[in-house]
């Protein structure tokens, strides 16, 4: 990291907090979790003494009050390099943070940020439903104003925190003949009548981090949890996904520099007919083209990083092009690894399984095309 020009001295002493942290409060638990399906939940609240939770939250509602992105790629890029994929503090600092910043009112602000950076309220965002996945307008869920509340009826999966959230930004149709206009986002709390969790999803990797379904059944929601305007949901979604396909991006290019160390220096050591497997000319060939792939993506998401205004074709690139750079790192690294990669013992077993929703959620590489797309006049 201190090759990177986009980092300061202040960014290069938060990275040893963040790896400090790491190795004191994750490194040693995390596998249990990986049987646990969940982390702990006294991780979080240890995460926001730490100062690791509301990096752009106002200091007087107990955050960062920095809006440098910066930072938050600092600890997304050092939990991918620790391959702790339960915490998923990127998702409630970078996807969640935004709607809980800008979004609130005073009021808002008020009840929810101090739990939010203190880590007693953990947030997810649900969008996905079981027919509507990237495509955002076809949701189903409903949220129909009855008075001073609105009754919401509907499900949803694959929402990540979905177990241990207290707070769920849940998107649904607020006008059903107004299309995207007629989305709204309401925060649905723990402990309402009719918000029920389904099953913590087995999945086929990132397993310490709960992934559940959800249902509404009925729940009134106060009209004072909605989130801005009333039908203005889809904007706002738009708005922000940028920086989280961005931060997809960041995680991913940070765990396939890191399983290519990994097996760069297994290449070396590991021999074979006398000599290192690293030196046959086609193994050196294919760390050869795995380094110089890396170190493009590398430029390009840094660039991204310290962009003032991060444009939405500009994300998905990087989403893409970074995912699919992990997802065939992993693939070829564990090749290099032989019989040794298919072993769970080795790290670029767990690298391949966790690194293969990569590429679906946040939009998949087919969605993020087509943005570029028609960002071409196509």
């Amino acid at each position: 990291m201190a090759n990177r020009t986009i980092f300061s001295d202040d960014h290069l002493a938060f990275t040893e907090l963040v790896r400090a942290f790491i190795d004191k409060e994750i490194a040693p638990h995390h596998d249990r979790w990986e049987a646990d399906g969940i982390v702990d939940r006294g991780l979080w609240r240890a995460a926001g003494a730490a100062g690791l939770l509301g990096f752009s939250v106002d200091e007087r509602y107990g955050g960062g009050g920095v809006t440098d992105r910066r930072f938050s790629a600092v600890l997304t890029e050092e939990l991918a390099r620790a391959g702790a994929s339960g915490p998923a503090f990127g998702l409630h600092n970078d996807i969640i943070g935004p709607y809980l910043t800008d979004l609130t009112n005073d009021e808002q602000k008020q009840r929810w940020l101090p739990g939010f950076c203190s880590g007693d309220i953990i947030t997810a965002i649900a969008m996905s439903e079981p027919g509507a996945g990237s495509d955002l307008q076809g949701i189903t869920t409903t949220a129909v104003r009855d008075g001073d509340t609105y009754v919401l009826n509907g499900q949803k999966t694959f929402i990540s925190n979905g177990i241990l959230a207290d707070l769920v930004i849940v998107v649904a149709r607020t006008d059903p003949g107004a299309r995207h206009r007629g989305i709204s986002l309401l925060v649905v709390e723990r402990g309402m009548d009719g918000f029920e969790r389904g099953r913590n999803l087995d999945k086929i990797g990132q397993k310490a981090q709960d992934t559940a379904e959800l249902f509404f059944a009925d729940v009134r929601v106060p009209a004072a949890n909605l989130l801005g305007v009333e039908g203005q949901g889809f904007a706002y979604l738009m708005r922000n996904l940028p920086f989280e396909r961005l931060s997809i991006a960041v995680a991913a290019l940070a765990g396939a520099e890191t399983v290519f160390e990994q097996t760069l220096a297994y290449c070396k050591q590991r021999e074979a007919f006398g000599r290192p497997i690293g030196s046959f000319q086609h193994n050196r060939f294919v760390l050869a083209e795995l380094a110089t792939e890396l170190r493009l993506g590398r430029v390009f998401v840094d660039q991204c990083l310290v962009e003032p205004a991060l444009t939405a074709e500009t994300a998905a690139m990087a989403k893409w092009w970074c995912t699919e750079l992990q997802h065939r790192t992993v693939d070829r690294c564990l090749q290099l690894h032989g019989g040794y990669g298919y072993m769970r013992e080795y790290p670029v077993a767990k690298a391949y399984l966790d690194a293969r929703v990569q590429t679906i959620y946040g939009g998949t590489t087919e969605i993020m095309k087509e943005v570029i797309g028609r960002s071409l006049g196509l």
